[in-house]
């Protein structure tokens, strides 16, 4: 898909994306670089920054 037109994804599908819980999905915003963009109270991602930053091996760090 073209990054242009790609859909943003809210916490949830990406949590359901990722396979694991919302509250890690929070926590790697606090405590890693996920790609994560904050629009009013909630935060958005788009999948092919997320696939990217999977691929990096940065959502392993602690």
């Amino acid at each position: 898909m073209n990054e242009m037109n790609e859909k943003w994804s809210n916490l949830e599908e990406i949590s359901e994306y990722l396979g694991v819980t919302k509250d890690t999905i929070r926590n790697w915003i606090k405590k890693t670089d996920i790609p994560a963009h904050k629009i009013g109270r909630q935060w958005k991602f788009k999948l092919s920054e997320v696939d990217e930053w999977i691929k990096s091996g940065k959502s392993a760090i602690e």
